[in-house]
């Protein structure tokens, strides 16, 4: 029996104890069908559950509850039953079906299961039952099923009828009873007047069933869907729509040119309003795919209306809601793909287009850009090179925008113009637009430099030639004007104009993505130049490198592989390649000198442009080659003295070159997958010598790295076998008796050989994986991360080859004949493990730790092929571990806990439930290295898997309350839920969902185990946000009631604004292109303001100092400030309060004598206070209302915080003595100190 069947069979036996009355009788109709199977001695098979259930239903005659028992235990088995045994019960199982259908009074679950049945029964059937007439008016029946007013039964009959019509018998394409659902669909949408809830059940069949509806009624079907949106019934007009789209499937095989254009004409013609949103974006899908299905008839017709269709259209980016925007830009858009023929690229109507197009780029389109540009960039990519001349104004267009300075749309910009680079060339782009970089080449005022990091990032497919023509003199002049400027003492043009010329290199890289013309373009007198510029300006060197290992490795895939869409052909390729090998002796003698001058931190990138040039150059100049540098690292070695101290450190690497032997011995490396037998010998005995440098542990990590290289061949080539040849008599020997003299930068690079090696054992060498485990498990608790994770994976890997089986010679490790209770012993996966377990006997945590965590990993990978009873002595052993005083042991053992509780079954883990709870417990109040929150996370785990009161049973009295607190956290998350945050904390959990994605795929490349790391690192515990439900509470309560309050105004404030930026030139011209720069979406002042505000807040920079604003003194100045304005603005007009306020100034008495001021310099503290409404205040006020003066203000430094004195008095005297503040019981001064207060209150 089919597997998936027995689990839901196996799922109704369990529901013989529901509850719910029906899964009981479900459950018990199930058991009494299979005790008559078993007492007929037939087999337990779907075709004799389905005779039973046959038979009960034929003998069925009054009960619902059984025929309901029997309908459905029949659509879950029918699934399963052969199509003939259908097919040979067909008239039966409709005669059947049928009495049920006529039941009027039928609950919703039993036409459920009837539907299931028949929908069965008819996909079984092959082409001549359908012409039987209880098959036709079976299927008639399911039709009116689908327009039900219960939704639950019309979802299912529609997604019945939907299934069938889909899937025609072989070998018709087009289902028999299709005319009849095309008829039925008529009938139905002829009343949709009368009728309209009947018509949108229609509507909803159409637009889910996916067919080819027959020729003779589409066009009537078409019509009517046409007639429905005339019915002025928003919601239907949507659903006719939809419908439409569906139908259009069926139109290029069921219409002719002239039926489809005018189908096409009167869809257009139904055209909603641009403000109706819904209606207008599933018109534009009808639209879309008409179309594309239009293309597909007539291809030119399509394209003669295609530009009113878009002039049509266009409109609607600019005026529309957001949804109809971009439903009318993927409309366009996918017309510009699929609509323009090849033959067309070049017509008046496609000059119509790009006219329309660039109507876009007007201001009435300033919201809707981004969506033209990418009109415009489709419209590019679809012409390539005959954008040129046709989109030559447009180009500018664009570019003239991108260069205002208040343009918002740069980087929409951009993707537009490097779109344009690609499909007409760097050579015709920038005939359109120059450069204008230096005098020889300027084609007018503007320079365009930003053009050159544009151009980097599309350059492709185009030809070298430009580039050595016109590009390189163009470097060469700005290189030479750069000089000129240093000689001239100018500094900064000098760097201008040096990064011009090396932005101009960097175009390069561009230029030799696949060319057309790498033979012409690519002469002895270029290569020459670039050998010369790579060997003296290391400037340019990395720019160099990187053009010569694209334009390498992109010709050799060409050479060698099958690719689809290939620049150039594979003949072409061949000849490029050859071509380009003549130069690489040449250049690899360049790039071996600039290697081995190069400091090592940055000379990654020549290696890989050594390996590039390896992969075309000939088999045995690589050898010749390789002999020479064997040399050199030979004699290297004799003269070679380890690194001091200072040598190793990050600074003098920096800045020095690596020693000679380190240099030869990375380029042997990278000629090792090359070598022929010999060399490759040469190789190996080179890097044993180099793997016994104890002294210098970078010549040993490098030693083991050749070996790493070697044995990491395929199998059929030499380095392989020779590799394969010497494990048994020198690689094992030497990997187990130099452990004590390894390094430790050299732990992963020999990690990585054991793990090589481990994969290819026999049964003689098998004794190579007890001799390394130690090695391998102290491996995983290295501090590097990816050596850990290769340890991780040589642990699995020792682990597969020994559940391969064969005979372990313990002699071999031990190495002592007469110890014949060990002598050999049976490969296994157990032995694996006991074999790792003979770690937690070490002596120092470190070991204990590692050998724990070892396990873990082991029992995660392996534990399907481990019995129960080792697995629980397993899990007896380690748990005694938890309880460990030391810390390290005891966390390494929650972690093998965390994974036992993940993948054990549970009968496996309840019975020792109450061994692992209490040993949990102990570090559960425990606050260091975050031991409390693991416990809990495991606790919970367990809570999950095996049940709270489980757990709650094996918990010790004394912490009850640890299990109290997981209670209340349940019940509060379950709450949380009931009152509706489910919706909020699946936002959350998807915020987390992503975050761990996206830490997953960051770390996927440097991490192997995922699904072990989250059970080790990740939790899914329900307390990890109990903390923080009271603070997110109270902030979404607080955002909630901001915007609960917003009202009115509110909303009237949240309507978008525009502001007009104006200049001292004049007022703003609204017919200037550039007009659209000085629109702004926000308010110039409050950006002023804000913009301000921040950078009074942020500390200065004086001197090299850190100067904080004091708000004190920024409030003076303001005020000056202000005061200087009102100034300036009432000069000429205040004379009043200059009268009174200047030196020369004059009052009248109350005789209306003149009396002029006597004042003297210093004396404006004493000057009227002039009132915000022109009164003045007297003297004698002015005093009273002093409260707010501070007193000191003379003592202030001018040029920071604090007092100063300079012959003045005391800075404590800033409270002048009055006679009144001195009297007992006065009242104290304003801005005394609190201790002042409180001695006074202690004195009174």
């Amino acid at each position: 029996m089919d597997s998936e069947l027995e689990q839901q069979l196996q799922k109704l036996r369990e529901q013989i104890n529901s509850k719910a009355a029906h899964q009981q009788q479900h459950a018990a109709m199930l058991l009494a069908v299979e005790e008559t199977i078993k007492e007929q001695n037939a087999t337990m098979e779907p075709g004799s559950y389905f005779a039973a259930l046959l038979t009960l239903m034929e003998q069925q005659t009054g009960s619902t509850g059984i025929s309901n028992a029997v309908l459905f235990l029949l659509s879950i088995i029918l699934p399963y039953v052969s199509h003939s045994m259908l097919r040979a019960k067909f008239t039966t199982m409709m005669a059947v079906l049928s009495q049920s259908l006529d039941l009027s009074s039928a609950d919703v679950a039993l036409l459920k299961s009837v539907i299931s049945c028949l929908e069965t029964t008819l996909l079984a059937q092959d082409a001549s039952s359908w012409k039987q007439p209880i098959a036709q008016a079976t299927f008639r029946s399911l039709l009116q099923l689908s327009t039900d007013s219960k939704p639950k039964v019309r979802k299912r009959a529609q997604e019945a009828v939907s299934i069938l019509l889909s899937r025609p018998p072989p070998p018709t394409v087009i289902h028999p009873a299709a005319s009849i659902a095309s008829r039925f669909v008529l009938d139905m949408l002829s009343n949709a007047k009368s009728d309209t809830q009947a018509a949108m059940h229609t509507l909803q069949l159409i637009k889910q069933t996916e067919m080819l509806w027959p020729a003779e009624d589409f066009g009537d079907l078409c019509a009517s869907l046409m007639q429905i949106p005339r019915l002025n019934t928003p919601f239907v007009a949507i659903l006719a729509f939809q419908a439409l789209e569906s139908v259009f499937s069926s139109a290029s095989e069921a219409l002719d040119e002239d039926q489809f254009r005018d189908l096409l004409i009167a869809v257009i013609d139904l055209k909603p309003n641009v403000n109706d949103s819904a209606a207008n974006e599933a018109w534009l899908k009808i639209i879309e795919k008409g179309y594309i299905a239009y293309a597909s008839v007539s291809a030119d017709g399509c394209f003669q209306s295609l530009p009113d269709l878009i002039d049509l259209i266009l409109p609607d980016i600019e005026l529309g809601k957001q949804p109809t925007r971009d439903a009318a830009t993927r409309c366009i858009w996918a017309m510009i793909r699929h609509c323009i023929p090849d033959s067309k690229l070049g017509s008046d109507d496609m000059q119509r287009i790009i006219a329309i197009l660039t109507t876009g780029l007007s201001y009435r389109f300033r919201e809707s850009w981004t969506l033209v540009f990418l009109l415009v960039a489709a419209l590019f990519q679809r012409l390539g090179k005959f954008a040129h001349p046709s989109m030559d104004d447009l180009i500018k267009e664009i570019a003239s925008m991108r260069m205002e300075p208040e343009f918002q749309f740069k980087d929409e910009a951009d993707a537009v113009l490097g779109t344009a680079i690609r499909a007409v060339g760097p050579q015709t782009f920038l005939e359109i637009l120059p450069l204008n970089l230096d005098g020889e080449s300027r084609q007018g005022d503007v320079g365009r430099a930003w053009l050159l990091p544009l151009m980097k990032s599309h350059i492709r497919n185009t030809h070298l030639s430009f580039f050595v023509s016109d590009m390189l003199p163009l470097a060469d002049r700005l290189s030479r004007q750069s000089q000129q400027f240093v000689s001239q003492g100018r500094d900064i043009e000098a760097k201008v104009y040096n990064a011009l010329s090396q932005q101009v290199w960097a175009l390069l890289t561009g230029f030799c993505n696949v060319p057309s013309d790498i033979v012409n373009a690519f002469t002895p007198e270029f290569a020459e130049r670039l050998a010369t510029e790579m060997l003296e300006v290391p400037e340019i060197r990395p720019a160099i490198c990187g053009a010569l290992q694209t334009l390498l490795t992109a010709v050799h895939s060409l050479a060698h592989k099958e690719v689809d869409n290939r620049p150039i052909t594979q003949e072409q390729a061949l000849a490029a390649e050859q071509h380009l090998a003549r130069f690489a002796p040449d250049y690899l003698s360049q790039l071996f000198n600039v290697f081995a001058q190069s400091p090592g931190a940055g000379r990654g990138y020549l290696m890989d442009t050594i390996t590039a040039f390896l992969a075309v150059i000939s088999s045995s100049e690589i050898n010749a080659t390789f002999v020479k540098v064997c040399t050199m690292l030979d004699q290297a070695l004799k003269t070679h003295k380890p690194p001091t101290t200072a040598e190793l450190t990050e600074r003098y690497l920096e800045a020095h070159p690596p020693p000679t032997a380190h240099t030869m011995t990375d380029l042997a490396i990278v000629m090792a997958p090359y070598l022929d037998a010999e060399r490759t010998q040469m190789l190996m005995r080179a890097a044993f010598v180099l793997a016994n440098q104890s002294e210098d542990a970078m010549l040993q990590k490098k030693g083991y790295k050749a070996l790493s290289r070697l044995a990491e061949q395929p199998a059929d080539t030499p380095a392989r076998q020779i590799i394969e040849s010497a494990m048994a008599e020198q690689l094992i020997p030497m990997l187990t008796e130099s452990a004590e003299s390894v390094a430790a930068g050299s732990r992963r690079d020999r990690l990585t050989l054991t793990s090589l090696l481990a994969r290819n054992l026999n049964d003689e060498q098998l004794h190579f994986i007890p001799a390394m485990l130690s090695e391998v498990i102290i491996g995983t608790k290295e501090s590097n991360e990816r050596a850990r994770n290769i340890a991780f994976e040589t642990l699995l890997v020792m682990g597969r080859r020994m559940s391969q089986g064969g005979t372990i010679n313990m002699v071999a490790i031990t190495d002592n004949a007469s110890a014949e209770m060990a002598a050999e012993q049976s490969a296994s996966m157990e032995e694996f493990f006991k074999i790792a377990a003979a770690g937690l006997a070490a002596q120092t945590p470190h070991m204990i730790s590692a050998t724990i965590a070892a396990i873990s990993r082991m029992l995660f990978e392996f534990h399907e092929q481990l019995n129960d009873q080792f697995i629980v002595e397993l899990m007896k052993t380690i748990l005694m571990f938890v309880v460990h005083n030391n810390r390290e042991i005891a966390k390494a053992s929650l972690g093998f806990v965390k994974v036992i509780a993940v993948v054990l079954p549970k009968d496996t883990l309840l019975p020792h439930l109450s061994e692992i709870v209490p040993s949990i417990c102990k570090w559960s109040h425990e606050y260091k290295n975050q031991m409390r929150l693991k416990c809990r996370h495991i606790l919970d785990r367990l809570a999950r898997r095996l049940g709270m009161d489980a757990v709650a049973k094996a918990t010790p009295e004394e912490h009850s309350k640890l299990i109290a607190n997981m209670r209340k956290c349940q019940q509060r998350s379950q709450r949380a839920k009931e009152n509706g945050n489910a919706q909020r904390r699946a936002e959350d959990d998807a915020a987390k969902t992503v975050a761990a994605a996206s830490a997953a795929a960051a770390a996927g490349k440097k991490s192997f185990g995922s699904a072990y790391e989250d059970i080790i690192y990740g939790s899914e515990s329900e307390f990890d946000d109990s903390d923080e439900e009271e603070h997110r509470g109270s902030k979404k309560s607080k955002s909630k009631k901001n915007k609960g309050g917003r009202g009115v105004e509110g909303e009237a404030s949240a309507k978008p604004s525009a502001w007009i930026k104006e200049d001292a030139e004049g007022p703003l011209d609204f017919l200037d292109r550039s007009a659209f720069t000085h629109f702004s979406s926000i308010d110039p002042s409050s950006a002023a303001t804000a913009k301000a505000r921040r950078m009074r807040s942020e500390p200065k920079m004086r001197d090299g100092k850190l100067v904080f604003d004091d708000e004190e003194e920024e409030t003076r100045k303001a005020q000056a400030a202000a005061e200087s304005v009102q100034g300036k603005e009432d000069a000429g007009e205040n004379y009043y309060v200059q009268s009174l306020t200047s030196k020369d100034g004059f009052y009248r008495t109350a005789n209306q004598k003149i009396k002029f001021h006597k004042r003297k310099a210093g004396d404006s503290d004493d000057e009227m206070d002039i009132a915000s409404d022109g009164e003045t205040k007297s003297p004698a006020k002015k005093g009273k209302d002093n409260n707010g003066i501070s007193y000191g203000r003379e003592f202030r430094s001018k040029k920071a915080a604090g007092d100063v004195k300079r012959g003045n008095v005391d800075p404590y005297a800033y409270i002048p003595l009055n006679p009144k503040t001195m009297k007992k019981g006065a009242i104290s001064i304003k801005n005394n100190s609190k201790k002042d207060k409180r001695m006074r209150r202690v004195k009174g």
